[in-house]
């Protein structure tokens, strides 16, 4: 009898998690992470990193690029209870994929960079929790609260009208592990787009990632199976919503 090579057996277990994730979403019917949510169309603006260099040239250099942009709750817990927030943010780049960048309320300190924090506040501190790896190493990638920017309130519904009346920002920034955070951009949150449009919208954190930033590591092996099968269960794909994410 055969032994099995290791990336066969982890080909099987990553089979195995996409299935059990699959299953897990169809009894929710919803989205495994982060069901409750609410999407805008919006803008990224790239005003470039100060001091040292990424190495990935669309966070190095000055852009504007349309987005799509959906807050979340990860439980969900009713109304402004706290909860693990979700920002994820699709750059539209003029590439062959978008640039999906996934984030969840933590702390701004490095030391709670990497842990899950739950927060009443949709203005805070988001980070991508694990560290991506880009052109001079680890790096890890936030979005924070602007102090100039209105408040995006206390629960989604607060969330949504703060978008009626003016035009949120939250700023995008980088840091190493233990450096501080370097501001090289922001998102503006606009229009909220419709309910169906926000069901069919699907993020890929893992692939949908521009030149020179790559995820590695048993936490990204996860989130790539995990994240799959969601979508498989919902029918939808790494493209789902359009070009510019507000058509089906």
């Amino acid at each position: 009898m055969s032994v099995p090579t290791p990336s066969t057996v982890a080909a099987r277990a990553g089979e195995a998690l996409t299935h059990a994730a699959e299953v897990l979403t169809r009894l929710r019917r919803a989205r495994l992470l982060h069901p409750a949510g609410r999407s805008f169309a919006g803008e990224v603006t790239i005003w470039g990193t100060g001091g040292p260099p990424t190495g990935v040239p669309l966070l190095d250099e000055p852009g504007r690029y349309p987005a799509t942009i959906r807050l979340s709750k990860g439980m969900p817990t009713p109304g402004s209870w706290p909860d693990v927030l979700g920002l994820a943010v699709r750059v539209h780049t003029e590439g062959d994929r978008p640039f999906d960048l996934l984030v969840s309320s933590s702390g701004a300190p490095p030391v709670l960079r990497s842990v899950p924090l739950p927060r009443r506040r949709f203005a805070g501190t988001y980070s991508t929790i694990v560290p991506l790896h880009g052109g001079r190493g680890r790096l890890w990638l936030a979005a924070l609260a602007d102090p100039d920017s209105p408040g995006l309130g206390r629960s989604l519904a607060e969330a949504a009208a703060a978008t009626r009346v003016d035009e949120p920002r939250l700023v995008l920034a980088t840091a190493s592990a233990v450096g501080p955070w370097r501001p090289f951009g922001q998102v503006s949150i606009g229009t909220q787009l419709s309910a169906r449009q926000d069901a069919v919208l699907a993020f890929d954190p893992i692939h949908n990632l521009p030149d020179g930033l790559r995820a590695t590591g048993v936490l990204a092996w996860l989130r790539d199976h995990t994240y799959r099968g969601s979508r498989r269960a919902r029918g939808a794909s790494v493209q789902s919503g359009g070009s510019l994410g507000v058509t089906v």
